[in-house]
C-alpha cells in the first residue's frame, strides 16, 4: 500500500492532473487575503524603514547605479508620461498577473499547477523580506528631492499614496513584486507561446515595469533585484515539487496511471511550447 500511495504521488508529481476552476478561484481569494493582511499588518517602523532607504541608496551609488532621481525628475516633467506611469503602476501589476493565470489554466493546464506553484512561493519569500527589512521607497526617503508622482499629479488607484496610504504598509518595498509578478509574466509568455510577437511583448513587459518602478519613485533598483531573487526561489521551489521547470511540463494533463504503472514508460509527453516538433525520418530505398 505504502509502495502503491508512493508512486501515485510520485506520478502526480510528474503529471499534474488538471486544475479545478473553484478549487483555484478559493486558492486565489484566499492567498491575496492573507498576503494583503500579512503585508498591511508588519509595523511600519519607519526609523528603520529610513535607515535602510540610505543603506540601499548608499550602496547603489557606491556601485554607480543610482540612476533613479535622474529618471524620476525627467519622466515627471513629461506630464502625460508620468500620468499614464502611474495608472500602469497601479493596475496592470494585477491585471496582466491575473489574465496569465487564466490564459495558463485554459490553454496549458498540464503545466498550470508548477506554473502557479512558483508565483505563490515567490510571494511568500517576499512577505519574509518585507517583515524583516522594511524598506522606505524613495519618494518617502527624508533628505532626498525624489517626486512622489501620484501625489504631485493626483492620479487614481495607488495604494502608495492618498487615503489608501492609510491602509497600506508603506514600507513594504523590499523586494518589489511588481518585477517578481511581471518577471514571473513574462518568462510564462516566452516560454509557452507560440507566437514570437507574444514572446517580445512577455520580454519586454517586465523591462516596462522597471522603467515604471523607478520613474515612479516607488522602488529602488535593488529592489528589482530583490524581486528577481525570490522568483528564482519560486522557481526553484516549483522544480524540485514537480521534478521539472513548469514550462516543461506537459501541455494538458494526463489522466491516473493504474497501481503499478509507473515506471513501466507512461504516456508520451507532448513537447514544450519553445521546442520544434522532430521531422519524420525517411527510409532509405533498398537497391
Amino acid at each position: 500500500m505504502t509502495r502503491t500511495l508512493r508512486e501515485r504521488v510520485g506520478h502526480w508529481r510528474r503529471f499534474p492532473g488538471r486544475p479545478r476552476l473553484w478549487f483555484e478561484l478559493l486558492l486565489i481569494a484566499v492567498s491575496y487575503w492573507v498576503y494583503s493582511l500579512i503585508r498591511n499588518a508588519v509595523p511600519e517602523q519607519e526609523r528603520s524603514a529610513q535607515q535602510h532607504a540610505r543603506q540601499i541608496w548608499g550602496l547603489e551609488q557606491h556601485l554607480g547605479i543610482a540612476v533613479e532621481k535622474s529618471v524620476n525628475h525627467a519622466v515627471n516633467s513629461v506630464t502625460w508620461l508620468i500620468t499614464g506611469m502611474n495608472y500602469y503602476y497601479a493596475t496592470l501589476h494585477f491585471i496582466i498577473t491575473i489574465g496569465v493565470l487564466v490564459w495558463v489554466f485554459r490553454c496549458h493546464p498540464g503545466r498550470y499547477a508548477a506554473v502557479r506553484t512558483g508565483l505563490f512561493v515567490t510571494t511568500g519569500i517576499a512577505l519574509v523580506g518585507y517583515y524583516f527589512y522594511p524598506l522606505a521607497p524613495p519618494r518617502l526617503m527624508t533628505g532626498e528631492s525624489f517626486v512622489d508622482t501620484v501625489a504631485v499629479h493626483h492620479t487614481w488607484g495607488s495604494m502608495a499614496s492618498g487615503d489608501m496610504a492609510h491602509v497600506s504598509n508603506q514600507y513594504a518595498a523590499m523586494p518589489s513584486m511588481h518585477i517578481g509578478w511581471s518577471l514571473w509574466c513574462g518568462l510564462t509568455i516566452a516560454f509557452l507561446t507560440r507566437h514570437r510577437w507574444a514572446r517580445v511583448l512577455g520580454l519586454l513587459y517586465p523591462l516596462a515595469t522597471l522603467t515604471v518602478i523607478v520613474a515612479t519613485a516607488n522602488h529602488f533598483l535593488m529592489d528589482a533585484v530583490g524581486g528577481v531573487g525570490c522568483l528564482t526561489v519560486g522557481l526553484t521551489a516549483s522544480r524540485l515539487v514537480y521534478h521539472r521547470w513548469a514550462f516543461h511540463l506537459p501541455q494538458l494533463p494526463h489522466q491516473h496511471l493504474p497501481a503499478g504503472a509507473a515506471g513501466q514508460g507512461g504516456p508520451t509527453l507532448p513537447r514544450p511550447a519553445t521546442e520544434e516538433p522532430e521531422q519524420p525520418k525517411v527510409a532509405a530505398s533498398s537497391r
